[in-house]
């Protein structure tokens, strides 16, 4: 992209109309940063003081002599000149007055002695082992990723204001696992950005997406030497979102004086205990439970985790009487020591909680899989996960709908004969409440063992919707003879094949004839669709964009940005803003408008595949 864009889109995204962002009712939902962008922070951090040696005092007589050394003897070193009793130091210039008591000294970690004594935190990495910061995260281009310097040109403010203001899910399963995907690149920072704040927003955006795992390999690609106060946020959200807060050990044992909140404080206690000082962590979490400064179930869940790398001769029982409320620390610890939550707590509970479940190994299989269909809707899981996890549920499961939801998964793939297998695949997709979308990716690996036949046409959009929820297009498109022309199907694979063809006017006119959508939405996105693939002629767009009240030529700060970044090639940019642009809870919050820019944009930067299965989605869940 050349800098004159680049400077362009920047002022434009700082000063111009609202972007609306996809939804029925348009509102400006974007970052106080593309009105008023924050002073871009320095990019480089000041060098480190070298300390030049003080010169040897001159002698003007005869050197005193020196007792000869025997093999083996140990010369103390004498103390400074001008130390005196009352201010005694050592020969490294530590003030002993300041030593503490004994009985200090039993309750002080290592780290409070570094810090009594103004050490530097130890940093194990040797030198030639330390990595840079010039390219950050654990997809390089060859294994997929985005190309590294996708951002390096771009405006810091620009890249600052796309990352942060993404808060929500995305509408598209497929447009999540894009924007995963381009989150863990290995990207470049964006010019005039630390590359620490960088790491920081992409690992940010990672966990609100429900991507810990993930934000937990991109923060663990930077050396914690290196972390900034964003970055320590971003990566101990991780750590909390994977149970897994020992993993956070090095960054708050390094850090430790970074925060003062009692979660920091309890952490550190548990690193403490596994590096081997159980008796100092022990008296540190009895001290904050005694003061108060923590609930108490926040409290007894840390000794319960920390005393596991203990002697064991304490036990600490886990009461729940009088919480409220889960949080997540609270739910990471319980789930990594095994507590039991009440379900109370557990009943209903968010989508942080959920795609936390969903994900997590220490769990039961049957506790993970009541949230493995969200997870699966949003892009989490992938359809080979959801198939792995069900296959980890015995036979031996109480008669219920997971039990039946087992049976028909089997019988789905080792039925018999093809009625058997579709009618199993149906029972899956009608065994749920509410969009079916996650059953979907259940069932389609399944879906794409059928063979296609016309005793089965009356089925086919959601079969062929279940395939393209796993990416299976080539399978997908073996349905195309009995797909009837104006159906849903035939929508389904004229947006999602390769060489999908053009759409004629009749054939459009028959879609819309039978769309019972609201007001034809789905008409509308499959509008958007072909003419962001270029699947319709220009005339053709215009024509039936007037008759369904859909305006392509629209322009907002949001769609000047990514046409421009299309225009530019820039892969890694316009990721970021079709995630930003695609937030909402479902399909209805998704105007034509975005949906057009969005695939439109992906398809210039080479990104095809994306932009079909998303346009393809749109017009399957809407």
């Amino acid at each position: 992209m050349s800098r004159a864009f680049t400077i362009g889109a920047a002022f434009l995204l700082a000063s111009g109309s609202t972007l609306v962002l996809a939804q029925s009712q348009p509102e400006d939902l974007l970052p106080p940063g593309f009105d008023q962008p924050a002073p871009t922070p320095a990019a480089t951090r000041a060098p480190r003081p070298v300390v030049a040696p003080a010169p040897a005092a001159t002698r003007t007589g005869p050197a005193p002599a020196v007792p000869a050394m025997r093999p083996g003897e140990v010369v103390q070193a004498l103390p400074a000149e001008g130390a005196t009793a009352d201010a005694p130091s050592l020969g490294s210039g530590i003030d002993l007055s300041r030593l503490p008591t004994l009985e200090e000294l039993e309750r002080m970690s290592t780290d409070d002695l570094d810090e009594l004594f103004g050490l530097k935190p130890k940093v194990d990495i040797p030198p030639g082992a330390q990595r840079g910061m010039e390219r950050v995260g654990v997809i390089a281009p060859e294994e997929g990723g985005l190309p590294i310097y996708s951002l390096a040109a771009q405006p810091a403010r620009l890249v600052r204001a796309a990352l942060a203001g993404t808060r929500g899910p995305l509408v598209s399963r497929w447009g999540h696992i894009l924007l995963r995907r381009a989150l863990a690149s290995r990207l470049a920072a964006p010019e005039g950005m630390d590359p620490a704040e960088f790491a920081a927003l992409r690992a940010g955006l990672l966990n609100r997406m429900g991507e810990f795992a993930t934000a937990r390999a991109l923060v663990q690609d930077v050396d914690t030497a290196n972390y900034s106060p964003a970055l320590t946020d971003a990566a101990l959200a991780a750590y909390v979102g994977t149970a897994d807060l020992l993993g956070a050990c090095p960054a708050v044992r390094l850090l430790r004086s970074a925060r003062e909140d009692t979660e920091w404080r309890m952490t550190a206690a548990i690193c403490s205990a596994y590096a081997g000082e159980a008796t100092n962590a022990d008296t540190d979490l009895r001290r904050i439970l005694n003061t108060g400064k923590a609930e108490r179930i926040d409290a007894l869940l840390a000794q319960r985790y920390a005393g596991a790398a203990g002697d064991g001769r304490r036990s600490v029982t886990i009461e729940w009487d009088g919480v409220d409320k889960l949080t997540p620390w609270r739910f990471a610890l319980a789930n990594a020591v095994g507590a039991d939550i009440p379900e109370r707590l557990t009943s209903g509970f968010g989508t942080y909680y959920a795609l936390a479940s969903a994900t997590s190994p220490m769990l039961a299989p049957e506790q993970r899989v009541s949230a493995a269909e969200l997870a699966a809707r949003r892009g989490v899981l992938s359809a080979q996960a959801m198939v792995d996890l069900y296959s980890q549920l015995g036979d031996d499961l109480a008669d219920g709908a997971l039990s039946d939801t087992v049976q028909n998964l089997r019988s789905a793939y080792v039925g018999t004969d093809a009625g058997t297998r579709l009618a199993a695949i149906k029972a899956i997709w009608g065994s749920g409440e509410g969009d079916p979308y996650g059953r979907w990716v259940l069932t389609a690996s399944a879906a794409a063992r059928l063979d296609p036949s016309k005793d089965f046409a009356s089925d086919a959009a959601p079969l062929i919707g279940s395939m393209l929820a796993a990416g299976y297009n080539r399978d997908a498109a073996r349905w195309a003879s009995v797909a009837p022309i104006g159906s849903e199907a035939w929508a389904l694979l004229l947006l999602a094949r390769p060489q999908g063809g053009q759409a004629t006017g009749g054939q459009f006119d028959d879609f819309m004839g039978d769309d019972g959508s609201t007001k034809q939405l789905k008409s509308r996105l499959l509008l958007a669709g072909l003419a962001g693939l270029d699947r319709m002629t220009a005339d053709g767009a215009n024509a039936y964009s007037k008759e369904l009240g859909v305006d392509f030529n629209r322009r907002s700060r949001w769609t000047q940005a990514i046409d421009g970044a299309a225009a530019g090639r820039n892969q890694a940019l316009v990721v970021l803003l079709a995630g930003l642009g695609m937030q909402g809870e479902g399909w209805q919050q998704m105007t034509a408008v975005h949906l057009y820019h969005i695939v439109r944009a992906l398809n210039a930067v080479g990104l095809g595949a994306e932009a079909r299965m998303i346009a393809a989605e749109a017009v399957a869940r809407a």
